[in-house]
């Protein structure tokens, strides 16, 4: 029992000055400069077996770049990604393939991420197949008792995606990365494409799944609610960085950073839970081409300061595993 304790309190994902920039092209006409979008500029964070980390924030912080980035389906730009100890970044391409069995990921538009010309059964089997997770006469059974464990039927087997509500062909982007037993599962806007009531039974499915399967997630997603729902813990992302990370009974109570204030102010509250004033963040948020200087969360900030538009705030910890960047948290 004490060396299960032990495991579980190691970190299965370190991630360190994560950057991934995209280069589009010139400023000006025959200039030399190049426009770079820094989607990601400086992401460090840990992540314990067998724990939820949820990331929020508006569209276009670099939420779901830094969930690409993790597994390197977006090559990274530099920084460092630590898996059970190893470094995928100094992984080859054949070695990075072989680890995919331990990294996968759940995309937003369950349509669009299946082949539309294949059944589910042999999507799920040619998985099976290639990895040799069991021997051929077993595959079919394997098969089925993948669809059964993420709520479908045997019968499903031999259908194409579009015969699927979005509810079912979740659940089978949900039983594509179950297949090969992986560890870590990023879980990009997972429910945002379904209906109020079919992102219940998801999320309800991926907490079960964690607790038989032992699972640990990185889990995207602009919706608080959801979150607050799923995580253990959470970070705020704002223009490529991570601003705030708490656990989440810390976060929702005693939010530090005016980012994370704002968001949650926005949250509708229901029965007896305390309203929070309602925080209107004026203008939009600035373009990844052109960062604002000191802290980026300056331009909208309705406590900023010239300290703020001047100096970048340190990330640091500002109370026992709450995190923030701002100089007055």
């Amino acid at each position: 029992m004490s060396v299960k304790v032990e495991e579980s309190k190691k970190s299965l994902l370190k991630v360190e000055r994560l950057k991934k920039h995209f280069f589009m092209g010139k400023t000006k006409l025959f200039s030399k400069d190049q426009q770079v979008v820094k989607a990601l500029d400086g992401v460090s964070f840990e992540l314990k077996r067998g724990e939820t980390l949820g990331i929020v924030g508006e569209s276009g912080c670099g939420k779901s770049t830094m969930g690409r980035a993790i597994l390197r389906l977006h090559e990274p730009t530099s920084g460092e990604i630590t898996f059970e100890g190893e470094d995928l970044m100094e992984l080859s391409q054949k070695q990075l393939r072989q680890k995919r069995k331990d990294l996968q990921i759940i995309f937003q538009d369950p349509y669009g991420s299946l082949n539309q010309r294949m059944t589910v059964g042999a999507m799920l089997s040619e998985i099976v197949n290639t990895h040799k997770l069991v021997p051929k006469k077993d595959v079919d059974d394997y098969v089925y008792r993948l669809l059964e464990e993420v709520g479908l039927k045997q019968e499903h087997y031999d259908r194409f995606p579009h015969e699927f509500s979005g509810g079912q062909r979740q659940r089978v982007g949900i039983a594509r990365a179950l297949c090969v037993d992986p560890k870590l599962i990023v879980c990009d806007e997972a429910v945002s494409a379904l209906d109020v009531s079919v992102q219940s039974q998801i999320l309800n499915l991926l907490k079960r799944l964690k607790q038989e399967r032992h699972l640990t997630y990185v889990f995207i997603s602009h919706d608080l609610s959801v979150v607050k729902h799923i995580s253990d813990r959470v970070a705020v992302m704002y223009l490529g960085q991570i601003v705030e990370l708490a656990h989440k009974k810390d976060l929702f109570s005693n939010p530090r950073h005016p980012y994370t204030k704002a968001l949650l102010s926005a949250v509708p509250t229901v029965g007896q839970e305390e309203k929070r004033e309602r925080i209107i963040l004026e203008g939009d948020i600035p373009s990844p081409y052109n960062i604002p200087t000191g802290c980026r969360f300056h331009t909208r900030c309705p406590l900023a300061t010239d300290k703020c538009k001047a100096e970048e705030p340190v990330y640091r910890e500002v109370a026992d595993g709450h995190f923030s960047a701002c100089h007055y948290s």
